[in-house]
């Protein structure tokens, strides 16, 4: 891997939260440290155009990846639709705005496949974008993610800046966000069980049916494909990925083979667990998207594949999840 070289910069954005830290390990691994630029929330809050701005006039990235966002799962999207919508337009709108003004030679943004409608056709092509509605629980927030696409589309096109997207499946790993509140399903199912085994809890309540189907992707196979797209994916070039309409694509999918159930990732983490009480599935809480699994037919041509087993991701979690001592 040879796309940076000792004069280049590369700035990951939100490189405290899971894809962010995951991607900058990943870059220390392969000898980049001397290379890589990081903001904490103190250092600059990325939705002051102003701090950002200043901050890009400063230290001049060449290469920049976008991993900050504001995330959530149900319920927190459900309480808090003007955050989700408005900070995550704020966010991407200055780095990828600043990104293009001070000369970065090629952007990454990471969005989510929430993006697609809520009763898409399967597997999930990326030329699926935008021809139905969304999902309501999480509308706010694909709203923006979209808007961060076509912000990136619209650089490309009109002044042929580098920007590409990558649109991640439902994603998993160390440093998730294990607040039963906010926290997607495979961190908060991890939580739920750990802590009703520790306790001996013999019945743990989870929310809809169980019956949704989801792909998951461990956040060290997305570092690494960001960090190949970076390097091998030019849409511009005659041998890229065309949509419908014969035009380069700026937008791939990444994600896995790793699709199941609610209820059986709960009774997997339960077996890996060790956990043998009982799990009522409440049907008063939503169960979001019936399936959503995306095709991943460009991304595999392109030369890249999850590598991760989901057993073996799921104990690399726990282990985690311990050693953060979230409990």
């Amino acid at each position: 891997m040879n796309f940076i070289d000792k004069n280049n910069k590369i700035y990951i954005a939100g490189s405290n939260g899971m894809v962010g830290n995951a991607i900058y390990k990943l870059l220390i691994k392969k000898g980049y440290k001397e290379n890589i630029l990081t903001t904490s929330r103190k250092d600059v809050d990325l939705r002051d155009d102003k701090k950002v701005e200043d901050w890009f006039k400063n230290n001049k990235p060449k290469f920049v990846i976008i991993a900050a966002a504001k995330v959530g799962g149900i319920l927190a999207n459900k309480n808090f639709p003007v955050e989700f919508l408005l900070n995550n337009l704020k966010i991407q709108n200055n780095l990828i705005e600043n990104s293009y003004k001070f000369g970065v030679k090629k952007l990454l943004f990471l969005g989510s496949s929430c993006i697609y409608p809520k009763l898409s056709k399967q597997p999930i092509k990326e030329n699926y974008l935008l021809s139905e509605f969304l999902e309501s629980s999480n509308e706010y927030y694909a709203i923006a993610k979209i808007a961060g696409l076509k912000l990136c589309e619209a650089y490309r096109k009109q002044y042929k800046f580098d920007a590409i997207t990558l649109m991640p499946t439902n994603l998993y790993g160390p440093r998730d966000n294990y607040n039963l509140n906010e926290g997607h399903v495979m961190a908060a199912l991890i939580r739920k069980i750990y802590q009703a085994k520790r306790d001996n809890i013999k019945q743990i309540n989870c929310w809809g049916s169980g019956t949704p189907l989801r792909e998951f992707l461990h956040v060290d196979d997305l570092a690494e494909a960001c960090l190949f797209v970076l390097k091998n994916w030019y849409p511009n070039e005659n041998n890229s990925p065309l949509d419908n309409e014969g035009k380069p694509l700026s937008w791939l999918n990444v994600g896995s083979e790793h699709e199941i159930s609610i209820k059986n990732l709960a009774n997997k983490i339960s077996n890996i667990l060790e956990y043998d009480g009982d799990i009522f599935w409440d049907k008063n809480f939503p169960d979001g998207t019936p399936r959503k699994k995306l095709d991943l037919t460009v991304i595999n041509k392109l030369g890249w594949s999850a590598k991760i087993d989901l057993d073996k991701g799921i104990k690399n979690t726990i282990k985690s999840f311990e050693s953060e001592k979230i409990l």
